[in-house]
């Protein structure tokens, strides 16, 4: 089966996300993991660690777009946006955890 979104042909998850999102990736070398975080667990050290190379990273792309560099900007607000996302893999586990506590506590 093939996927288009228009009269292109989506060949990959990410090319996907782009073209139906409208976001370009992020510049090279830069993981959506470091905003939005891993699906695996990380310790409350290693959390604020990566939240804090986060906002570095948002704000050097932020006033690379404040002088000029319009790709920049939409890779700033986009990364911006995704920490405040939650990797769906994680929300299902975390949700599985709530309704077992519910169950237990009932």
């Amino acid at each position: 089966m093939r996927t288009y979104i228009g009269t292109h042909q989506v060949l990959s998850a990410v090319e996907f996300e782009e073209l139906a999102l409208g976001f370009d990736e992020l510049p090279a070398g830069i993981d959506r993991d470091l905003f939005r975080g891993p699906l695996t667990r990380e310790s409350s050290e290693e959390r604020a660690a990566r939240l804090d190379v986060a906002r570095e990273v948002i704000k050097d792309l932020a006033a690379q777009g404040g002088g000029g560099d319009e790709i920049a900007a939409w890779d700033a607000l986009y990364a911006d946006a995704l920490t405040r996302t939650v990797p769906f893999l994680r929300a299902a586990r975390a949700a599985g955890r709530s309704a077992q506590a519910g169950e237990v506590a009932a």
